[in-house]
């Protein structure tokens, strides 16, 4: 065991018309050569060149040919969300152009300039932070430093963090120097509110703008990191952690870490309790829940975020976040593409937004916001907004917003036109119990079939080309209903009868429900410009027809 004082010349002062290192003395106690401190994870596993940065390919390409042809700018302007790499690529800007061996444009890392500027003690390489340090009289310190050549490495580089919190006279004094900075001087400004620079500053720089981190790259990283540091961790464990992170590397690490401290295994579970939440699949279930006016679980659910001590606060942002994967699932075909979302995850949320219309989602959103906005007032009374605010999207009788009145009102002109079909208003749909009597009966049922005319037997069928039209006037009166069809061949005879040939689990489903057949019975008589009394409606199982032999039963088998 020894004791060090260890120098370190971090800071610059003038005084009496010179410049002068201020050292700083840190106590460093080890054994042998190893330092007994501990660095946080993000810290430790902060990229030392640009192929280490994760996520921003474009931006570090550019920077490495720069630095590798010399063709350096005299400021840059790093753009971007908290915890993408901004301050990182500074620092390793800052040791590529001061590096003594360059290696393609990427620091050594070995030789003294690269590992002073990685230990802090570079007194050429200063970083700022712009909010402590945002005044005129601090541009004025570093003006007059700038008049002096680099001590040791070949360029003096200033790091200028947070840089849109300086003050306007700040950024008045600094624009002279940041156009026409002496040769040996780079500034490299970083922020994360780009909108708040003057253009005056935006047009003296090279501007990168950092995008938010992909959540398979932040997965990568997360289990690269687990295997060194010798953590277990679920790859669930690891996707939830990137989607909380939000596009942030440092968020993700810093979490990662707090999980750690569990001392056991991070699964799911685990991260969820750590973040102090719901889970994504609770978020789902709300909606699924109010949707169906199932206020039992909606409470359920509610109580048991509240019981684990979670923040409704954070819940709530997920159940926003859930209905806007809801929202882009309904209205897109590549949603499984732009929620990076799984197969089991994309069948799901297609089944919740099945019984979803644009306005019910727009009235549970303005709900939603509603209550955020209210959550964040009355911080003691979370838990009653939370459930006053379902318990008022379970049925919207209970509001009297301008959203839920034009929710109420379409639901009406829906039940109006579907009873013009010929389909009972708001009648429920058979169970499961009911739907397996239904078929046990009609299978002992022995009731003759009435044959069809002779003539419509022998007129050919062919397909039906209006079958997309009517398709999509099913799905807008019932979306869940016209998934069924994907797959299916439709034919028809030209006289009212249509045969559709479709899979044999839909095709059973279908046959025993009353509803469905006259959705689409009337909607076919709709399309025909008939009545659906004259529409002979076949369903068939494409699975067991062979040979062209099939098993057809009509509308009338079924119900009449």
């Amino acid at each position: 065991m020894g004791v060090w004082l260890y120098p370190t010349y971090r800071n610059i002062r003038h005084v009496g018309g010179g410049y002068y290192a201020v050292a700083c003395f840190y106590f460093l106690i080890g054994e042998g050569n190893a330092l007994a401190d501990y660095r946080a994870l993000y810290r430790k596993w902060r990229p030392v060149d640009f192929d280490d940065v994760c996520g921003q390919d474009g931006i570090t390409d550019i920077l490495k040919y720069e630095v590798a042809s010399n063709r350096l700018s005299h400021a840059y302007l790093f753009c971007g969300s908290r915890g993408t790499g901004k301050t990182s690529c500074a620092k390793i800007l800052a040791k590529a152009v001061n590096c003594e061996n360059p290696h393609n444009g990427n620091p050594c890392n070995c030789c003294e300039a690269c590992r002073s500027i990685d230990a802090g003690i570079a007194t050429d390489v200063i970083e700022m932070d712009a909010a402590s340090n945002n005044g005129i009289n601090d541009v004025r310190d570093m003006q007059d430093e700038i008049a002096f050549t680099p001590a040791l490495l070949k360029y003096r580089v200033y790091i200028i963090d947070e840089v849109h919190m300086m003050s306007g006279q700040a950024f008045n004094a600094l624009l002279k120097t940041l156009e026409e900075p002496p040769t040996y001087v780079i500034f490299i400004l970083a922020t994360t509110e780009y909108h708040k620079l003057p253009t005056t500053i935006v047009s003296r720089c090279q501007r990168f703008d950092f995008k938010r981190i992909s959540t398979d790259v932040i997965i990568s990283r997360l289990l690269e990191i687990s295997r060194s540091e010798g953590i277990e961790i679920t790859d669930d464990a690891a996707r939830v952690i990137a989607r909380v992170s939000r596009g942030g590397m440092r968020d993700a690490i810093s979490l990662l870490e707090l999980c750690v401290g569990a001392n056991t295994k991070i699964d799911e579970k685990l991260v969820f309790d750590t973040v102090g939440s719901g889970n994504r699949e609770s978020a789902f279930k709300i909606i699924e829940a109010v949707g169906k006016s199932d206020y039992e679980t909606v409470y359920s659910i509610i109580n048991d975020i509240v019981m684990k001590s979670g923040d409704l606060s954070v819940f709530w942002q997920e159940i926003i976040d859930a209905y806007r994967d809801v929202m882009i699932v309904k209205n897109s075909d590549r949603a499984k593409i732009y929620l990076d979302l799984t197969d089991a995850e994309y069948s799901y949320l297609s089944e919740i937004a099945s019984v979803y219309s644009m306005s019910r989602l727009n009235y549970h959103t303005t709900m939603i916001e509603k209550a955020m906005a209210d959550m964040q007032r009355a911080i003691n009374s979370k838990r009653a907004i939370a459930e006053i605010t379902l318990t008022r999207m379970c049925d919207t009788r209970l509001s009297t917003s301008g959203e839920a009145l034009a929710l109420r009102l379409e639901e009406l002109e829906k039940a109006v036109k579907m009873m013009r079909l010929g389909v009972p208003a708001y009648a429920p749909a058979p169970k499961a119990d009911e739907q397996k009597n239904q078929k046990t009966e009609q299978k002992n049922e022995q009731k003759p079939v009435a044959p069809a005319p002779q003539e419509k037997k022998e007129q050919p069928l062919s397909l039906y080309a209006e079958w997309g039209a009517v398709l999509k006037k099913i799905s807008e009166l019932k979306r869940s209903l016209s998934a069924g069809f994907a797959g299916a061949s439709v034919y028809t005879n030209g006289c009212g009868r249509f045969v559709i040939r479709m899979s044999g689990f839909f095709a059973d489903n279908l046959k025993s429900n009353a509803n469905d057949m006259a959705i689409i019975k009337g909607v076919l008589a709709e399309q025909e410009g008939t009545t659906p009394d004259r529409i002979e409606l076949v369903i068939e199982d494409n699975v067991g027809r062979a040979g062209g032999a099939t098993d057809s039963d009509s509308i009338e088998d079924f119900f009449g």
